[in-house]
Order: C-alpha cells, then sequence, then structure tokens
C-alpha cells in the first residue's frame, strides 16, 4: 500500500512539473506542494523525489509536520493567520514565507513576532483580494501600495516579496482570468510605487496553474493534483 502511495505521487509530482515545462512562460515558477491534511508520509515520498517547497494552512499542522521531517524543506504558511499564532508560525526555522498578510495590523503583528526569533527579515507576500469576495481575506486592491508601503517603511523584520492571490472558484481554466490579471495590474503599481522591489506573483492552484504561469505567476500552490482529494477536516478529541 505504501510503496504503491509513493508512486501515485512521485508519479502525479512530475506530471505537474512536465506540464508547467510545457507552459512556454518565460518566467521561473516554483512549484509549492500543498498537503492540508495530508500525512508527513506523503509529504516525504515527494520530496525523496527532490521536491522541497511546501505549503501548509494551518498553524499546528505546519508546527507538526516542520518538526518530523528534514530540515532543508521550505515551508510556506499559505492559510488564513490568527495573530496569537503569529509566533509559533514565525519561530519554525525553515519557514520560507508567510503568503498571507492581508492588513497593515497583520503586518505589524508578524514583525514584532519576529523580534528575537529570526535573524534575518522574514519573507512575506501581501494577499490580494482580488474577486471582491466577502467571504476571502486579502486586501482590496486599491490599498495594495499602501500596505506594501507600510511594510517596507515600518516593519524591518520583515522582506516584501511578492503578492498573492486566491481566484475565483468556477472560472474557466483556459481562459483569460481576470483575478490573475488583477495581481499583476498591483505588482505593476506596487513596483511603481516602490521601484527597488521586484515583487513575486503567488496565483495559481490545481485547476489553473498552467493558466496562472502564463499571466505571470512565479509561484503555484498546487495540492490536489499531486496528493488526491483533501481528506475530511480532522477532529479535536
Amino acid at each position: 500500500m505504501a510503496e504503491q502511495r509513493r508512486a501515485d505521487i512521485v508519479d502525479n509530482l512530475n506530471n505537474v512539473r512536465a506540464a508547467m515545462k510545457n507552459a512556454g512562460t518565460p518566467q521561473q515558477t516554483r512549484l509549492v506542494a500543498v498537503s492540508k491534511y495530508k500525512p508527513a508520509d506523503d509529504l516525504l515520498y515527494a520530496y525523496e523525489d527532490g521536491q522541497r517547497h511546501f505549503g501548509e494552512n494551518y498553524v499546528q499542522e505546519l508546527v507538526e509536520k516542520s518538526t518530523q521531517l528534514p530540515k532543508d524543506i521550505q515551508w510556506h504558511f499559505i492559510g488564513h493567520l490568527q495573530s496569537n499564532k503569529a509566533k509559533a508560525v514565525v519561530g519554525i526555522p525553515n519557514l520560507y514565507v508567510v503568503e498571507t498578510v492581508d492588513s497593515v495590523k497583520k503586518a505589524n503583528t508578524l514583525n514584532k513576532a519576529c523580534d528575537g526569533l529570526r535573524p534575518d527579515p522574514l519573507k512575506v507576500y501581501v494577499q490580494v483580494n482580488t474577486s471582491d469576495e466577502d467571504v476571502k481575506s486579502g486586501v482590496a486592491p486599491k490599498d495594495v501600495v499602501s500596505v506594501c508601503k507600510h511594510i517596507m517603511e515600518s516593519c524591518p523584520r520583515l522582506d516584501l516579496s511578492g503578492l498573492m492571490t486566491i481566484g475565483m472558484f468556477g472560472r474557466d481554466p483556459n481562459a483569460e482570468n481576470p483575478d490573475f490579471l488583477c495581481l499583476a495590474e498591483c505588482k505593476k503599481q506596487v513596483e511603481e510605487a516602490l521601484p527597488e522591489k521586484q515583487l513575486e506573483l503567488s496565483m495559481g492552484m490545481s485547476e489553473d496553474y498552467v493558466n496562472a504561469m502564463r499571466a505571470g505567476s512565479t509561484n503555484v500552490r498546487v495540492g490536489r493534483t499531486i496528493f488526491g482529494a483533501r481528506p475530511p477536516k480532522p477532529t479535536k478529541d
């Protein structure tokens, strides 16, 4: 059973890599394998096939997996971060980036949490609500420049590295995506206001990562296509 599971994950991972290679885009795009609710063994199978960037949505799951798995994994936190859990996240030595800074307040909280815990500034992406959905977190596109300026000017323990969005569910994965176009425009506006910055774009998931790459994404977050359907959220005892 374990060997079949390993083979399935490796096959899926290599299919995603091939699709990314064949996308025909000029930019380098990082693959983040999203392992929400999946056991550490599943991640290890991908790791043993060369995958190093992994994404987690929940703080407790990220903390637990970071202690169980190799220390050269580069972790991406991609979920909603509660302020009282910021120290737990930034205290992970091989945390690569927090992709979900959705307010000035969140930036301030992370900046403060890094004090004494990290020798170097923590990479962060500003999350943008490009689809204007009430159920989603994120900065409004009109506010992206001001939030990025705040991070640059008032959060010395943070390294503003990119913008992130979760596109609206159900969009045609083969058509021009307005969420991706919006995030690319936000990137242009921020770089014009802060010419010293060259931002990454984190957009695209299992359904639309190739389309996102063609719209300029440099960081795609792929879970189900690699690891299979997510199991139900574990219940607490």
